[in-house]
């Protein structure tokens, strides 16, 4: 389906849905206009291309308050909290091993393995996540229902999950954990 815009009144007389992986444009007058699928330049900074839409919507500041956004941080991170306190008792040959939760950051001591911080970014509606092995990293919820990395695809539990299975040489599961899956 190709849909058409006006170039001129972009912004005043059409408005953007989004359907999967692909945009479609409806607005009310056909004149003047240019195709979707071609990539365009409109009013100097904004550019539009059929892959424009590549990840899942990110939910808006709209869409997600800030307190909601605290109240499913603090789920996510809690649920964390726990699986890490349950880990290390299982795990009690960890020296120096420790789990920390305070006021939106999340400290996992794992000894000799390195530290991994993960906390909230009200601001930015993220979590971030400092990790010992692949390093930085800031996290986004996707339809309430996973924290993913939007570079690669890959979601936060599913990362912990890799890295921990690897430094600990167990298997890790953390699909119990709340925000874990799409």
């Amino acid at each position: 389906m190709l849909s058409l815009f006006p170039r001129r009144t972009f912004f005043s007389q059409c408005f953007l849905r989004s359907l999967g992986s692909a945009a479609f444009i409806q607005n009310t007058h056909k004149k003047d206009c240019i195709r979707v699928n071609d990539i365009c330049t409109i009013k100097n900074s904004f550019t539009f291309s059929r892959s424009f839409h590549r990840w899942p919507p990110l939910l808006s500041d709209k869409q997600l308050s800030e307190l909601d956004f605290e109240r499913i941080c603090d789920e996510t991170l809690e649920s964390l909290c726990d699986f890490f306190e349950a880990l290390l008792d299982e795990h009690g040959n960890l020296k120096g091993a420790d789990v920390t939760y305070l006021d939106g950051v999340l400290t996992v001591s794992l000894g000799e393995n390195g530290t991994y911080v993960i906390n909230r970014q009200t601001p930015n509606k993220q979590i971030w996540l400092s990790s010992p092995k692949s390093g930085p990293k800031r996290y986004d919820l996707i339809e309430k229902k996973a924290w993913i990395y939007k570079h690669d695809q890959k979601s936060l539990h599913s990362l912990l999950q890799e890295e921990l299975s690897e430094l600990l040489r167990t298997d890790i599961k953390l699909s119990k954990c709340l925000y874990s899956t799409l």
